[in-house]
């Protein structure tokens, strides 16, 4: 099933769910602007997965930015988070003020291209505050994104554009699956940025 809606107040999920897409939460001057600042001033690293008992570094990077004491754990590796910088602050507040939803925590990602993408999986961690809004706001190259039921297998396909904000609510990291397939047809990088509400320690 491909959806690809422009209206911010459509549930793109059929059940289980609430997702938000508003593909032009950005201006492409704004975007483009952002892209460049964020790829060059972030500390990215490349992230660190423990499957099978073995570890492995992804060629994707990483930064992890929050509040003080808000450490993150996932696939078996805990990570400290950096001080907000001024444009990730700018960010946030631009994400609040358009979501009316308060943010404590975001994890980037940076996609060097179509090699690099993301398996299926659930932000559902027991640092993460239960069916809080996950926002996740894409810069750079349009990428495909995949939505998949826990249950009834069914599958919700759609385009992540530059400056697009997604929002993830409700029992959508409980009911489904995420994914971002890799693609031999994209040649330039993304950066996604997803703002979380963590709890507090």
């Amino acid at each position: 099933m491909d959806l690809f809606s422009t209206d911010p107040n459509a549930n793109l999920l059929p059940q289980d769910g609430v997702v938000h897409y508003q593909s032009a939460f950005l201006s492409p001057a704004e975007s483009a602007r952002y892209f460049a600042s964020l790829r060059n001033e972030i500390p990215w690293r490349s992230d660190e997965v423990t499957m099978f008992g073995k570890t492995i570094v992804t060629a994707r990077k990483v930064a992890w930015f929050g509040d003080a004491g808000l450490d993150y754990t996932y696939s078996g590796k805990t990570k400290s988070p950096l001080p907000w910088t001024d444009l990730l602050r700018e960010l946030k507040r631009l994400t609040e003020e358009q979501t009316g939803q308060l943010f404590n925590s975001c994890l980037l990602n940076f996609y060097h291209d179509g090699s690099e993408g993301m398996g299926w999986h659930r932000d559902n961690e027991s640092s993460i505050i239960p069916h809080s809004t996950i926002a996740c706001v894409s810069l750079g190259t349009e990428r495909r994104f995949h939505f998949k039921h826990t249950t009834t297998k069914e599958r919700i396909t759609m385009e992540l554009a530059s400056g697009s904000l997604l929002l993830m609510e409700g029992e959508t990291q409980t009911q489904w699956l995420h994914a971002l397939p890799k693609s031999k047809r994209v040649s330039e990088p993304r950066i996604s940025l997803t703002f979380r509400q963590m709890k507090s320690s």
